[in-house]
């Protein structure tokens, strides 16, 4: 009998895959990171084929801790980390180059040349030129691979960010595989028009992309193909695809306007709904697609994206040596009392959302001779307190209705501590979810909702648990001093890039 969903949840640094009940709890999970290749500075790379062969090996895992196999499921959804770019072959079926990431920052001398038309881009796409987006690396792709180009215009060519490959490979690949992504993910290319949901002519032709790549978009919840016969999952509909970001609002229940979630991973991303009108941010923020259900309209956000959050933890961890684990943070940082006057501002690849600013660096400021590892752990945690907050003010003034509470999800909310003083920062109340594995929650509530495993958002909204509730007790003056103290640590961050 279908009891389950399974969802797989491809991130930055690992993959999941995690088996829910109609309750909306967790039933079983499989995990393995993949590695990170930085060949050269501001370069991050993946390796596709590595991470299918990790999705596969984590479905397995999933299921057998689960105690059930395909037969018991039914449907699978995808989540994935976004604006990933991989180009593969259509006759064989493997990667012509390693994926080139979100973070990666390669192209910052492309994005300057398309700057003069900033405003048409955004107008038609609610994005902006940067190196964030998978349009541009498509053009360094083809701008330093001609060979490339000329495969892409012959059609021999396949294009799509993580959960294209994915469905195309779970779905059978070179024997037919569904090529095909959701809107949610096509909004993040630069290639889609914000108000159609459909690949733009003129976006195409100011990026000069070849249309017979790209993967036809759909909407988030609906049944794109089965998983192919050979595959653990046989024969079981995919019936979901989100972006990371936006499936953690759709597993957060923030289905109507003015609801908000920020999720902290890799990255931090704060997404406010917006309803069914796609609002341009005059203060910084990103204008996307929160999600479609079937033939629905779909539903629109405001996104502020922070690169650089849980992969300052990994950096104490793996480049200083000043942890040894990723959760002995906390118990480091509560070592003290405060940050001591350090602030670490991780502009590791320049600085997103509310900044903008490709040229940023990394900057620790304030050492004294009183300052010890306590505090920098201390001020690692801050910094995306910090970060979140400036976000969180540049959408209450797009929005014009400040939030009165946010909720927050993703593997950093487990620290109390950054949870609290995030409230402190915010003077908002923060709520933290029963399940905080709410990505893969949502891509499951999406494939649920296309097969009639779930009925309706209200029943949805059901399943969403509150955990704790973090409230604010930092006084406004205590405030003020620590943010203009960040403050003056992001300006020192400006101009530092080679």
């Amino acid at each position: 009998m279908s009891e389950f969903i399974c969802a797989i949840d491809q991130g930055t640094t690992s993959s999941r895959a995690i088996i829910f009940d109609r309750a909306g709890h967790i039933r079983g999970t499989g995990q393995r990171e993949h590695t990170q290749h930085f060949p050269s500075p501001g370069w991050v790379e993946h390796d596709p084929l590595e991470i299918w062969r990790n999705v596969r090996e984590v479905i397995g895992l999933a299921l057998g801790a689960a105690e059930i196999t395909a037969a018991n499921l039914t449907a699978v959804g995808i989540t994935n980390q976004r604006e990933t770019t991989v180009l593969w072959s259509r006759q064989t079926g493997l990667p012509v180059h390693p994926a080139i990431v979100w973070q990666d920052t390669r192209t910052e001398a492309i994005v300057q040349r398309f700057a003069p038309q900033a405003d048409r881009i955004r107008e038609r796409s609610g994005l902006f030129p940067s190196t964030y987006f998978s349009a541009t690396k498509l053009v360094w792709l083809f701008e330093n691979n001609p060979q490339l180009r000329e495969q892409a215009e012959a059609g021999e060519l396949m294009f799509g960010t993580i959960d294209s490959w994915l469905l195309w490979n779970l779905t059978g690949g070179v024997n037919g595989g569904v090529h095909a992504t959701d809107v949610t993910n096509a909004s993040r290319t630069l290639l889609m028009n914000i108000d159609t949901c459909q690949w733009d002519a003129q976006l195409l032709e100011i990026f000069d992309i070849p249309a017979a790549i790209l993967p036809e978009i759909r909407s988030s919840s609906e049944v794109y193909g089965t998983a192919a016969t050979q595959s653990l999952l046989h024969g079981t509909p995919i019936a979901g695809i989100l972006g990371d970001q936006q499936a953690a609002t759709f597993g957060q229940a923030a289905f109507t306007a003015g609801a908000a979630k920020n999720t902290y991973g890799t990255g931090s991303f704060l997404l406010y709904n917006t309803g069914e009108t796609p609002v341009r941010s005059k203060h910084g923020l990103l204008t996307t697609v929160a999600y479609r259900l079937g033939d629905a309209a779909p539903v629109y956000a405001l996104e502020g994206s922070v690169a650089v959050t849980g992969t300052l933890v990994q950096w104490l961890r793996d480049n200083l040596g000043i942890i040894d684990s990723s959760a002995a943070i906390e118990p480091l940082a509560a070592s003290v009392a405060d940050n001591g006057g350090c602030y670490i501002v991780p502009a590791f690849s320049g600085l997103f959302a509310p900044w903008w600013r490709p040229d940023a660096r990394g900057v620790i400021t304030g050492l004294t001779g009183y300052v010890h590892r306590g505090h920098i752990a201390r001020a690692a945690l801050e910094s995306t307190a910090y970060q979140v907050l400036d976000v969180l003010r540049a959408c209450d003034a797009d929005a014009g209705v400040p939030l009165t509470e946010l909720r927050v999800d993703g593997g950093m909310t487990v620290n109390n501590m950054l949870m609290q003083f995030q409230a402190d920062v915010l003077d908002v109340a923060v709520v933290r979810p029963e399940v905080v594995e709410t990505t893969a929650l949502g891509a499951a509530f999406a494939a649920g909702l296309a097969t009639g495993f779930w009925q309706s958002l209200d029943e949805l909204r059901g399943l969403w648990r509150e955990d704790r509730r973090f409230i604010p007790q930092m006084s406004a003056a205590e405030r003020e001093k620590l943010v203009a103290g960040w403050r003056r640590a992001v300006e020192h961050s400006f101009g530092l890039a080679n």
